[in-house]
């Protein structure tokens, strides 16, 4: 009886992790979707970002990567920020909402690095 517990606890555990990867296996298929969706679309006209004073006095750099998605004619209809820092991703936002692309055949969302280096 002991035995057949342990088979059945097997059992279950093989299913578990059946169910797992396949769930895996489907994160990934949408996740490689979504990518598909990203477009490289030339930029028609780019406005730089503004170095905020307090990031410029605190020496804060990096790059802000956003999630820009723009309409067919090229106008950009949403920004978001995937990830940099707070101070320096308001600034890139407020910019590329001001960037114009050049007109593709539907809407599309391009992912966009903004550098921000006291150098430049």
């Amino acid at each position: 009886m002991g035995m057949d517990c342990a088979r059945k606890r097997r059992y279950r555990l093989r299913s578990a992790g059946g169910w797992m990867l396949r769930a895996a296996v489907l994160a990934v298929v949408v996740a490689m979707a979504m990518q598909g969706r990203a477009e490289d679309r030339a930029v028609k006209s780019r406005v730089s970002p503004v170095y905020p004073e307090i990031a410029k006095r605190m020496r804060v750099t990096g790059v802000v990567k956003l999630e820009v998605t723009v309409d067919a004619a090229g106008m950009v209809t949403d920004v978001k920020t995937v990830s940099g820092n707070h101070m320096l991703s308001t600034a890139a936002e407020e910019a590329v909402r001001k960037w114009r692309f050049v007109p593709g055949s539907e809407t599309s969302t391009i992912n966009l690095n903004i550098n921000f280096d006291l150098a430049q």
